[in-house]
């Protein structure tokens, strides 16, 4: 392989109740009879079976993904036909879980907005905008996305991405309360779904990327009152907050940190961005904590330590939020290894003799699959799941048997998984008959370096590591096509008894969507490339298949109504890879369309093509600079533009593509966008507080040089 080759395949990938029909499920008849409009409690969310409704984010408490519904199954599924589409009217990324309560469907898209649909026929009910700025969408590390309501006692709670939590009249969308749950002077966002549980409202953050300070918090269902917080990091000063949390960092949290680095400034990360769980049994709550601020832990936190609780598995008691237990998958994390993706739980039989014992699995970034007792945390087993090059395997305790040369230094390390890890945010699923999980995996490696020139930006992400490290200037357009054919996504059907795949499937360069099992003996999964799949759950024998026109990545669910079994899915193109990675994709592959899809049994119906302009694929400006100019703008791009933009300056049509954008082409109007924040209403704001006139000149001249490079083969960079 050459050497450009083997660098940049990781350099740059980077309201109306419906009556519920009598649902039919694989063991009961049930027959749900609310007493009021979305009157849903902890004891219905806990007895339902994710069946006729789909009344939380992961349909059950557990968080399983897997429906008793059975009319759609091996047999039926060829007859899957589109039931009804609803236009969501956004050009970003979709990542929301539809939620199913009363006949009533709740969505959400980019910014925030809620819709609340008829689950039957796709109607409109009610629509609901925050009225973000849009400002703060460069806070927003990984796309203005949101994955989704949790509906509780009449409500609909949202958390917006501003870092509001706000409850909505279910029936007509109205607010009931608006909480600010974060110091919005700081790069805080939230993308994640809340979950309820007795009355509490549970809601994380996001931005360890930008350096802030991660906590969990429980507000009042009924009138929006904190109840508590848990900080996933300690202070700067190691001193009480006050909160829940001061306990667990007196005993045991305070000294895997330092008293120095990039940490006691910056906030040292640790977000709670996706998984909470309620586990009944135990009466706890499990959340997944999120990467360390900067990622080096070097710069971070020159110490060594393991910095508790970053990239961790913590409980805490659902009533008060007092700390039960952790268990670290990535200590002393460095490579934004989260610990935030799914976790589920279940009764496996791993103990001694095969007895039953309830366990909490999660198959997170780094690519090790876990199995923990969810009582005590003890660690029962890890393998890994993918291919990796980070580490050996796990001691006995779990700990990572590390790689040295993975703590990356000057010399770029090519590493796997990379950033976007081995699972992502898409949440996976567990067939309880079959006793498998099913693992939306990719391989996307990453070559990691220290940045030389590291220091806490104003603006922007604040990693500690050199993306452009190993990256000549320019590339040619043969890069883009070599780098799609180097990323896989795969769909892994995992054995947590026995420790392996028992079967995988592999999906090219697509990145991966949510996963949905069903009783019927299903397992639905989309594709950012639009692609929406049933497979058999047994054999991963490909059944069902059909094309969404947009990118299919959020989580399914399915629901009966009037004895009819729906399946439905968001699409939408954009979160993440759409943004940092989707260079990977074709052109032909739409950016800008999202709605929601839903399928039924004998259904006819059609979703309509996208209708975009064609992109003028031309440079507007000759090219200028000379090489020492053009290397320089290839780092503050790669520093400050890329996770927007696009590596390579090839856009992925989530954002503009610079290269044939006029104002690339005019340098007053470029100043104006990148200097004076002229479409700060957009979400580009000034970087004035971080680049220079002359730095911004470069990566103007970088960006020509790239689109001029492309001219040639007439394929804007393809």
């Amino acid at each position: 392989m050459a050497n450009w080759q083997s660098t940049l395949i990781a350099g740059a990938s980077f309201a109306i109740l419906a009556a519920c029909g009598q649902a039919k499920t694989a063991d009961t008849e049930t027959l749900s009879e609310p007493e009021a409009f979305a009157a849903v409690d902890t004891n219905r969310i806990s007895t339902a079976s994710a069946a006729d409704e789909w009344l939380t984010y992961g349909g059950t408490y557990d968080e399983q993904r897997h429906s008793s519904l059975i009319d759609v199954n091996k047999e039926t599924v060829a007859d899957l036909g589109v039931a009804w589409t609803y236009d969501l009217a956004t050009n970003r990324g979709v990542e929301s879980t539809p939620i199913v309560v009363d006949g009533v469907m709740y969505v959400t898209s980019a910014w925030s907005l809620v819709y609340a649909l008829d689950a039957k026929t796709g109607e409109e009910l009610w629509v609901y905008d925050p009225d973000v700025d849009r400002a703060v969408g460069v806070k927003a590390c990984c796309d203005v996305v949101n994955r989704g309501v949790a509906v509780y006692d009449g409500k609909v709670f949202v958390g917006v991405i501003d870092g509001r939590l706000e409850a909505l009249d279910a029936e007509t969308g109205e607010v009931v309360w608006s909480k600010v749950t974060v110091d919005q002077s700081k790069p805080y966002t939230i993308t994640g779904a809340p979950r309820v549980v007795n009355g509490k409202v549970l809601i994380g953050n996001g931005g360890a990327e930008l350096g802030v300070r991660g906590y969990l918090s429980a507000y009042d269902a009924n009138t929006g009152d904190k109840v508590w917080r848990f900080y996933t990091v300690p202070n700067p000063e190691k001193q009480p907050d006050g909160e829940i949390s001061d306990a667990a960092f007196e005993d045991i949290g305070n000294v895997t940190w330092g008293d120095e680095g990039a940490w006691v400034t910056d906030g040292g990360g640790g977000t709670v961005w996706d998984s909470i769980v309620y586990d009944e049994v135990n009466d706890q709550i499990i959340f997944g904590v999120g990467n360390g601020s900067p990622w080096n832990r070097e710069f971070r936190d020159p110490s060594g330590g393991d910095n508790l609780f970053l990239s961790s598995i913590v409980a805490v008691d659902a009533e008060t939020g007092a700390y039960k237990w952790h268990f670290q998958t990535t200590p002393g994390d460095n490579w934004d290894y989260t610990a935030t993706q799914t976790i589920i739980l279940a009764d496996l039989p791993v103990g001694e003799d095969g007895e039953a014992r309830r366990v909490a699995m999660q198959a997170p970034k780094n690519g090790f699959f876990y199995v923990l007792d969810a009582e005590s945390g003890e660690f029962i087993s890890g393998d890994a799941f993918v291919p990796m090059n980070w580490a050996e395997g796990l001691d006995e305790n779990g700990r990572p048997i590390e790689i040295a040369d993975a703590r990356y230094g000057a010399v770029p390390y090519e590493q796997l998984p990379g950033p976007l890890g081995a699972h992502n945010w898409h949440p996976m699923a567990f067939n309880p008959d079959l006793n498998l999980a099913y693992i939306p995996a990719q391989e996307i490696p990453q070559a990691y370096a220290r940045d030389p020139r590291f220091e806490t930006q104003p603006v922007g992400w604040n990693t500690g590591a050199d993306f452009s490290a190993g990256v000549p200037p320019i590339a040619p357009p043969e890069v883009a096509k070599f780098l799609r054919s180097t990323l896989k996504g795969r769909l892994i059907a995992w054995d947590p008894i026995a420790r392996e795949a028992r079967w995988s499937v592999e999906h090219g360069n697509a990145w991966n969507g949510g996963v949905l099992s069903t009783a019927g003996g299903l397992v639905f999964q989309g594709k950012l490339n639009g692609d929406f799949v049933a497979y058999d759950a047994e054999t991963g024998d490909k059944l069902w298949n059909h094309e969404l026109k947009s990118g299919g990545a959020s989580g399914p669910s399915t629901y009966m109504i009037d004895g009819e079994q729906y399946v439905t899915i968001t699409t939408g193109w954009g979160s993440a890879f759409g943004l940092s990675a989707g260079f990977a994709y074709d052109e032909t592959v739409p950016s800008t369309v999202g709605k929601v899809v839903t399928f039924k049994l004998g259904g006819t119906g059609e979703i309509a093509d996208p209708d975009f302009p064609m992109i003028d694929k031309t440079p507007k400006a000759d090219s200028f600079g000379d090489e020492t100019m053009i290397a320089e703008g290839s780092v503050h791009y790669a520093r400050n533009c890329t996770v927007c933009h696009g590596p390579l300056a090839v856009s992925s049509g989530v954002l503009p593509d610079l290269r044939w954008s006029a104002i690339s082409g005019n340098e007053m109007a470029w100043k104006g966008v990148v200097i004076d924040g002229n479409l700060a209403a957009n979400g580009m704001v000034s970087f004035a507080d971080h680049l220079t006139p002359d730095q911004v000149e470069s990566i103007r001249a970088y960006v020509l040089a790239q689109a001029h490079a492309a001219v040639p083969a007439g394929s804007g960079g393809e």
